[in-house]
C-alpha cells in the first residue's frame, strides 16, 4: 500500500546568503509539493517587484485547488507596504499555496521584521549561513561525500578542498563525481588521480614537493606539467604561495594547529601541512626562498627567455634555501 504524500508547510523561510544552500532549499520545497501534487506550479518574484494587490492575486487559491509554490526572493529589501501585505497573509495562508520566501538575514526594518512575523507565523525556517569557516567549508565536504552515498577521511577532505578550492558548487559537483567514480570509498589518492591534469593541482603538486625538499619528485611534477600545458604562472604562484605559507607558519612557532588557524586566518588543515613542511626550513633559508619565489613569478610573466628553465631553476634554488642554516 503506498504511503500518502506529506503535506509539505504552507509556510517556509530560507534565512542566509549562500546561493547554494538557497537553491537547494528551493529546490527541496518544490519537490515536497510535486509529491503533494505533481501538476504543482512554481512562482518566483522578488518582492520589491510586486505590489500588494498583485501579492494577493499571487497567494490566492485557485478555482481548482492546484497546489502553488511562490517564491519571494530577496526579502530583505521589502518596503514597508509589501511587508504589511505578506504578515497580513501569514495569519490565514491558503491550504494549496506554498509561500517560500527568501532572506538574507539583513537588510531593513521592514525585512527584518518579516522574518520576525514568519518565525512568530511557526514557518518551517531552513538556515542557509554562509560558509566562510575552514572547519564549516570541510564539514560541507564531508556531508557532501556522505549525501552522495559515500566515505572518506579527514586528509581526503583537505586534498579535495586544497584542489578544487573554496566555490561551494565545485566542491559539490567533485564530491558527487568522486563518490560515483571510486565506488564510495574516496581517499587522498584518489582525488589526487580524479584531478590529475587540472592546472591549480599540478601546481600545488610541484609546490608541495619542492618545499619538503623532495627535488626528484618536484622536477619529475613539473616535467609533467609543462608537457600538460599547464601555464608557467600557475606553477610561479603556487611555489610563492607554499613558500609564504611556510614562512608564516613557521614565524608563528610550534603552537596548536588550531589556534594557529584562527591566529593566521588559514584552514586547520593547511595550517597542519605548512607545520610538516616546515620541518628542516631555517629563517635564512625562509629568507632566500621568499627572493627565489618572488624572481620566478616575474620572470614567468616575461622577463625570462625560457620560463620553462626559470621554473627548473626556482625548484633546484628553493631546494639549496632549505639546507641552508
Amino acid at each position: 500500500m503506498k504511503a500518502p504524500a506529506v503535506t509539505p508547510p504552507a509556510l517556509q523561510l530560507v534565512l542566509g546568503d549562500e546561493e547554494l544552500l538557497v537553491e537547494r532549499a528551493v529546490r527541496a520545497a518544490v519537490e515536497a509539493s510535486k509529491l503533494a501534487d505533481p501538476s504543482a506550479e512554481l512562482t518566483r518574484v522578488k518582492i520589491s517587484d510586486i505590489t500588494p494587490p498583485e501579492l494577493v492575486e499571487l497567494v490566492s487559491p485557485s478555482l481548482f485547488a492546484e497546489r502553488r509554490v511562490i517564491v519571494l526572493e530577496n526579502a530583505h529589501d521589502a518596503g514597508k507596504d509589501i511587508a504589511a501585505a505578506v504578515t497580513a497573509y501569514l495569519k490565514e495562508p491558503a491550504d494549496s499555496v506554498q509561500l517560500v520566501v527568501l532572506h538574507n538575514g539583513g537588510g531593513r526594518k521592514p525585512g527584518k521584521d518579516l522574518v520576525a512575523a514568519l518565525r512568530s507565523a511557526g514557518a518551517h525556517l531552513v538556515e542557509c549561513p554562509k560558509i566562510t569557516k575552514p572547519g564549516d567549508r570541510e564539514a560541507f565536504v564531508r556531508n557532501e561525500i556522505r549525501r552522495a552515498g559515500g566515505k572518506t577521511d579527514a586528509d581526503a577532505i583537505s586534498t579535495l578542498i586544497d584542489s578544487v578550492g573554496s566555490d561551494l558548487r565545485e566542491l559539490a559537483s567533485a564530491a558527487a563525481q568522486l563518490v560515483a567514480d571510486t565506488g564510495g570509498q574516496v581517499t587522498a589518492e584518489e582525488v589526487r588521480r580524479y584531478h590529475r591534469g587540472r592546472a591549480d593541482v599540478t601546481g600545488f603538486a610541484v609546490a608541495e614537493k619542492a618545499v619538503t625538499g623532495d627535488v626528484a619528485g618536484a622536477l619529475e611534477m613539473l616535467r609533467w606539467a609543462m608537457q600538460l600545458g599547464v601555464p608557467h604562472v600557475l606553477v610561479a604562484d603556487a611555489l610563492a604561495d607554499a613558500v609564504r605559507t611556510v614562512a608564516r607558519v613557521a614565524g608563528a612557532g610550534r603552537a596548536d594547529p588550531y589556534r594557529l588557524s584562527s591566529e593566521l586566518g588559514m584552514p586547520t588543515w593547511k595550517v597542519r601541512k605548512a607545520l610538516s613542511q616546515s620541518r628542516g626550513w631555517h629563517p635564512a633559508g625562509l629568507v632566500v626562498a621568499m627572493q627565489v619565489v618572488a624572481a620566478v613569478n616575474a620572470e614567468v610573466k616575461g622577463v625570462a627567455v625560457d620560463a620553462d628553465y626559470a621554473l627548473q631553476h626556482a625548484v633546484l634554488r628553493l631546494a639549496e634555501a632549505r639546507r641552508r642554516t
